[in-house]
């Protein structure tokens, strides 16, 4: 459990933390988010995936207020994402900021501040935070005597210490070493515990597959899968078969298979778009064989982004977004500003 024990606030919003409708955002001939219908429901874990430059950190700039969308409606607890509702949400930027020349704690206590706690109780809380990540002796040190990596734990710190309702990571696993990874997720299953909604982007699918319970994929722009993940999961299994048989193995081969691989649980058939997995076992019972195994096999996340984007995936876009866009260390208040 984390330092801080206080519950989390529940408004009245119909459910939903927040909601984009119709958002496009372009950046003169470049269009970053290109019509995105997108929800979140109060309560979930939620990972907005895709490739660098898809869109992801153009959507919560915009869900934060930091860009105003050139066509349709973000809504953040059932209004306009505006300073209130802002002050409600723990935002850790993509482009990691801190004020370097400040001391760990004191660039806490700010942060605290500024998201509406009193000096003594952002002292406090920070302090706290400070021995659960293992830097109380890091306290009164300047925040540039810090490596990358505890610079982004002293970021994190200052983005959960005022206990929002809704956190939004953006990538928040990178530059971190396996350990602190760990100690972030765990951080995040705290919170998700407690009832706190939690979005978070990223592009690693592992992290995404063992915390999210729902997922929207962004690609070149576009939305072009949104849902539960179990559900999407129970829909994408229908294109592989693990089988394991003794005896003729002429039945394998057919019209609905596109190819044969080894798994590692055995043969994997991939099926073509459209086909069934019947046909397949029907002349398998036929053919005499021994079924020792035929299952559908249930697709891991990285297998249904690779399906679904890997042939639209785009470079980074960051460098035509990046003129229109606040600084990192702007970034990193403005939930309170």
């Amino acid at each position: 459990m984390g330092p801080v024990t206080e519950p989390v606030r529940i408004m009245s919003d119909n459910g939903f933390a927040l909601r984009l409708s119709g958002v496009t955002k372009r950046f003169g001939a470049h269009t970053a988010v290109d019509g995105l219908d997108f929800e979140v429901p109060r309560g979930v874990i939620c990972g907005l995936l895709g490739p660098n430059g898809s869109g992801k950190t153009t959507s919560i700039r915009m869900i934060m207020g930091i860009l105003g969308p050139d066509e349709g409606t973000v809504s953040l607890f059932g209004e306009n994402p505006d300073v209130t509702r802002r002050t409600k949400v723990g935002y850790l930027p993509e482009e990691r900021g801190v004020y370097k020349k400040m001391k760990c704690l004191e660039l806490i206590t700010f942060l605290g501040e500024i998201r509406g706690l009193k000096r003594a109780e952002a002292r406090r809380r920070g302090g706290a935070w400070l021995d659960r990540l293992g830097l109380p002796e890091w306290a009164d040190k300047k925040v540039e005597d810090l490596s990358k990596g505890m610079q982004q734990k002293i970021q994190f710190i200052g983005t959960v210490i005022h206990e929002p309702e809704l956190l939004i990571l953006d990538e928040p696993f990178s530059g971190l070493d396996p350990i602190n990874q760990d100690v972030l997720e765990e951080i995040v299953r705290d919170y998700h515990a407690k009832g706190t909604t939690i979005l978070f982007s990223t592009h690693l699918m592992d992290q995404a597959e063992r915390l999210c319970e729902r997922v929207c994929l962004i690609s070149n722009s576009r939305k072009v899968l949104d849902g539960e993940l179990k559900d999407i999961k129970a829909a994408e299994r229908r294109g592989i078969v693990a089988i394991e048989f003794e005896g003729p193995d002429s039945w394998i081969q057919g019209p609905e298979v596109d190819r044969v691989e080894q798994g590692d649980d055995g043969l994997h058939l991939i099926l073509r778009d459209g086909f069934d997995h019947q046909p397949i076992l029907a002349r398998a019972v036929n053919s005499g064989a021994r079924i020792l195994r035929f299952d559908l096999v249930e697709p891991r996340l990285h297998e249904i982004f690779v399906r679904h984007a890997g042939g639209r995936a785009v470079g980074d876009a960051s460098m035509s977004e990046g003129a229109s866009m606040a600084s990192s260390s702007e970034d990193a208040v403005v939930g309170a500003a």
